[in-house]
């Protein structure tokens, strides 16, 4: 297809609207399997050909359309799949393998008969897109809109949800300033953790007085448990291609940079096909739409190190020097990479803008709270019944999105504390379940949004441990530029190593709160400066744990080894020997059908004695 000017391109949509229009009426069956990561890692691909096969058996596949979407975000039931028959209502069905591909072709296409124990559990409650269309989940999906319900490798189907009309209308109706305003108007903060305003930073580089400029996407997501940038990428690539383009135009750069880790092949690969396909049509490159503005975009692929999401850090590594932080000022605002002013912003922000200049600022900030606009997309993850992406927006409680969307803790066991923000974050507890969140909420209860992971804890969780888990990662990310970080990290682990082996002591308490403190004020950069976040937040909510490992030498949830013993209970043990024959060091004795014996000098305290108990005759103590 040849390069489009504006008058093309509104009429390329709105004959691909009246073909989509048609399509729908001709009353054929539709079939949309999610091919995110995480559907193709739960056999996504299988359960599609699958659906081929059964339907080309049973004669039908003239009659029924079979698509690909990205994540659908019910990531607890890969593969997911919507299925839409003439004069049904659509049913999303969750787990859906080969088998069961082939009964939802003859029982629920066939003859109309649900498949009923599929079929996914939703929330009572809805979901709304920003289009104002509403579907049967608690969500707001802005950034999300098209995640789920268009092909990421067809750009038609972008275009007939209104992809490119931002751009159309920000090249041809707007100036730079009056973008920047439109954003300023929108109170768009910056979805990467820190919460900057967006308008600010993209005034920042305008007012610079140099003829190069550049526009870079953050798309090194790395925190444990987060997903939210790939999972955009891989369903909507469209909207951030066209979003850096509109940045571009509205401070007169010419050049862009993705940069996306290389663990993340499918959003690399669905970026390229949309940027193959978006030069093609003139919508990005030389003279876009007609126009006399020029951009493009690069991808640059980062190793999967942490630190990389730090800007500074970041823009090193597209130059192709070791990602390391450097200090600020000057900000990237003002130099940049190769030393130019840029403009950096994550996926999820860049995948805001679109919608904002189609539907104007004041549309977007009357979304959310006083101190924080829009919505936010969140991981969610852990000790929850319904992992998975949720978008809501913001002043949602965390109370609805872990009960009401995540659909409360699983195996009848007690919600414990909450992670926000990853290993920059801190835990937050039941008490504050209530909260609405916002940048300003989180930040007074000791936590951070973050880029927006979301990890539930329950009884059975150990904070100490969980606070060493976090540590141990930013001690293996850290860049070791600076001391306080590369020092002050591992002295903070060895404490709590300390502990948890049962041999700490009460003032190692107050060595992990000063040592914490001297971090956040002396790192260079953000990973230093925020790794003690979940030792002082456990600290501050969790006090008492510590203590019990300490004084007690007793870590109450059972998880550290050092402080726990697996005992039989003689009156349960029916002398099975299972447990003896699974013990990896042979330290279980015991003649069959007697009662059997664990040698504590022995034991390594494995667990798996108790996992494979029949009988509930191992004790944890």
């Amino acid at each position: 297809m040849s390069k489009l000017n504006r008058k093309e391109l509104i009429s390329l949509r709105e004959k691909i609207k009246k073909e989509f229009s048609s399509k729908a009426e001709n009353g054929d069956t539709k079939i949309i399997i999610g091919v995110g990561t995480c559907g193709v890692a739960a056999g996504a691909r299988e359960t599609e050909s699958a659906f081929i096969d059964e339907l080309k058996l049973q004669n039908i596949s003239n009659t029924t359309v079979i698509s690909e979407t990205g994540c659908m975000g019910l990531c607890h039931v890969e593969p997911t799949i919507e299925v839409m028959v003439p004069g049904m209502p659509p049913v999303i069905y969750g787990n859906v393998d080969e088998k069961t591909a082939r009964e939802i072709v003859k029982s629920h296409i066939l003859e109309k008969t649900v498949v009923d124990k599929n079929v996914f559990d939703k929330p009572a409650a809805d979901i709304v897109y920003e289009d104002g269309s509403v579907s049967d989940y608690k969500q707001y999906r802005i950034v999300l809109r098209n995640c789920g319900i268009i092909d990421p490798e067809k750009i038609d189907e972008y275009i007939a949800r209104d992809g490119y009309m931002a751009l159309e209308k920000a090249v041809f109706e707007m100036t730079g300033d009056e973008i920047i305003n439109e954003m300023k108007i929108s109170e768009l903060r910056g979805r990467g953790g820190a919460g900057f305003p967006t308008w600010m930073k993209w005034n920042f580089t305008k007012q610079v007085k140099e003829e190069s400029k550049y526009i870079v996407c953050n798309a090194d997501e790395g925190d444990p448990g987060a997903y939210m940038d790939r999972s955009t990428l891989e369903g909507d690539p469209h909207s951030i291609l066209e979003a850096m383009t509109i940045a571009g135009y509205s401070i007169n750069s010419k050049k862009g940079y993705i940069y996306i880790r290389a663990e993340y092949p499918l959003a690399i690969e669905r970026l390229k096909i949309a940027m193959k396909q978006s030069r093609e049509l003139g919508l990005l490159g030389d003279n876009i739409l007609g126009s006399n503005f020029s951009f493009d975009i690069e991808i640059r692929l980062g190793a999967g190190a942490f630190v990389c999401g730090e800007e500074t850090a970041l823009l090193e590594s597209i130059e192709g020097e070791r990602g390391m932080p450097n200090p600020r000022p000057p900000f990237p605002a003002v130099k940049g990479v190769w030393g130019e002013p840029t403009i950096i912003n994550n996926v999820e922000t860049w995948a805001s803008i679109p919608v904002i200049i189609n539907k104007g600022g004041e549309w977007f900030s009357n979304i959310g709270t006083e101190d924080t606009k829009g919505t936010k997309v969140f991981a969610l993850t852990g000790k929850v019944k319904n992992s998975g992406l949720v978008e809501v927006p913001m002043g949602t409680t965390l109370r609805e999105i872990i009960y009401d969307i995540g659909g409360g803790i699983p195996n009848g066991k007690e919600f414990k504390a909450v992670q926000t923000g990853g290993p920059s974050g801190g835990v937050i507890t039941k008490e504050y379940l209530d909260t609405p969140i916002d940048y300003k909420s989180l930040q007074e209860l000791g936590s951070i949004m973050g880029s927006g992971g979301m990890i539930v804890l329950d009884e059975d969780d150990c904070m100490v441990d969980v606070s060493k888990f976090y540590l141990g990662f930013t001690i293996d990310e850290s860049c070791g530029k600076c001391s306080p970080c590369r020092v002050g990290g591992r002295a903070l682990f060895n404490i709590l190593e300390k502990i948890t082996s049962g041999n700490g002591v009460i003032e190692d308490l107050d060595k992990l709160r000063n040592i914490g403190a001297t971090m956040q004020k002396a790192s260079l950069c953000g990973l230093g400066q925020t790794s003690p976040n979940p030792i002082l937040s456990t600290l501050k909510y969790f006090e008492e744990e510590y203590v019990a490992h300490i004084l007690d030498k007793k870590c109450v949830a059972k998880k550290c080894k050092a402080l726990i013993t697996f005992e039989v209970i003689p009156e349960a043990c029916t002398g099975c020997t299972l447990c003896a024959l699974k013990c990896p060091v042979k330290t279980i004795s015991g003649a069959r059908k007697e009662v059997h014996f664990i040698n504590q000098d022995a034991c390594i305290k494995c667990g798996e004695c108790f996992d494979v108990c029949n009988f509930d005759a191992i004790l944890i103590k």
